[in-house]
Parts: C-alpha cells; sequence; structure tokens
C-alpha cells in the first residue's frame, strides 16, 4: 500500500492489530475500519513497532489538501477524532479506512476522552448555544399541549366509542 501523505510503500506492522506504517517516509499510519477504536487507549495494543510509532513527533497541523485513499483511490474527508477533538483524521467514507499522520495516535491515546468526559463535552457545546436552554423548555411546554390535546379528543375516534359499546 502507497502512504497517501508521502507516497512512500508502507509496511505491515502488528500492534495487536495489524496497522501498515510508513516506515521509511512520514512515519503515517493506515488503519482499516474499526482497528483505531483497539488502540487508541493506552492499555491497547503492544509490541515494539507501536512503541517505535508512539515516538514519532506530530507533523500535521491539518492544512493540507485532502488526501486520496490509499484503498479505494478517492478523496478522504478531514476529521476531528470522535475521542480527541484537538487530533485531525483523514476519513475515507468509502471503505471505512483511517489515516493518522505521525504522533497523532500517541495524542490520541494521552488526550482520549472517557464515556463521560465524551457526555461532558457535548453537554458544555449544546450549553453554550445561544438561546438553546429556551428552546428545550419551549419544546418540552409544546410537548405537554400535544399530550393534553390527544387525551381531550380521544373520544373522538372511532375505536374509544366501539370500545364503548361492543
Amino acid at each position: 500500500m502507497t502512504c497517501p501523505a508521502c507516497g512512500q510503500e508502507m509496511i505491515r506492522q502488528n500492534f495487536g492489530v495489524n496497522v501498515d506504517v510508513c516506515e521509511s517516509g512520514c512515519k503515517g499510519l493506515w488503519f482499516d475500519r474499526g482497528e483505531l477504536r483497539m488502540l487508541d487507549e493506552h492499555d491497547e495494543g503492544l509490541g515494539a513497532a507501536l512503541e517505535a510509532a508512539l515516538r514519532s513527533p506530530r507533523r500535521n497541523d491539518g492544512t493540507r489538501a485532502p488526501l486520496t485513499c490509499p484503498a479505494c483511490g478517492i478523496p478522504m474527508h478531514t476529521h476531528k477524532y470522535a475521542r480527541n477533538q484537538a487530533i485531525n483524521v483523514d476519513e475515507c467514507y468509502k471503505c471505512g479506512g483511517l489515516f493518522l499522520d505521525a504522533g497523532e495516535l500517541r495524542e490520541i491515546r494521552d488526550n482520549y476522552m472517557s464515556d463521560a468526559d465524551v457526555k461532558a463535552y457535548a453537554d458544555q457545546l449544546i450549553a453554550a448555544v445561544p438561546g438553546y436552554e429556551a428552546a428545550t423548555k419551549d419544546l418540552e411546554a409544546q410537548r405537554q399541549r400535544t399530550e393534553n390535546v390527544h387525551r381531550l379528543t380521544r373520544f373522538m375516534t372511532v375505536n374509544y366509542w366501539r370500545k364503548k359499546f361492543v
């Protein structure tokens, strides 16, 4: 497989999960669908190849042009990693592969957000949206009104009267 960032040939390494590594070039990592989730926490993965990948300094600031998927040949999409909002990952929406630049796996692992952290972060983002609290109260009031109207008008259905007289 050819590295999408620098064009060098990638080598398959075993981190406890087989990962393609750009050893002779930019030190980037290619993960097939679902593989990164098996290595994004500190206690996951093993071996000298993983340790070497974790020592590489970060090389991408998120300003380069979109990469081309080395598996599918289509443009990849850059977005924030779900468990670490400071890291840009390049994802192929067709095959689900992810490319991490050198040092990004270490930063993901060092700043991994637990489920509670993700919920707190999402709550913080939602609370910062102007008018969110007022809209939530309005939505609850509207739900309550709808429920009351439903209770008051249920006798207007055929099924209501059928149950009364059958």
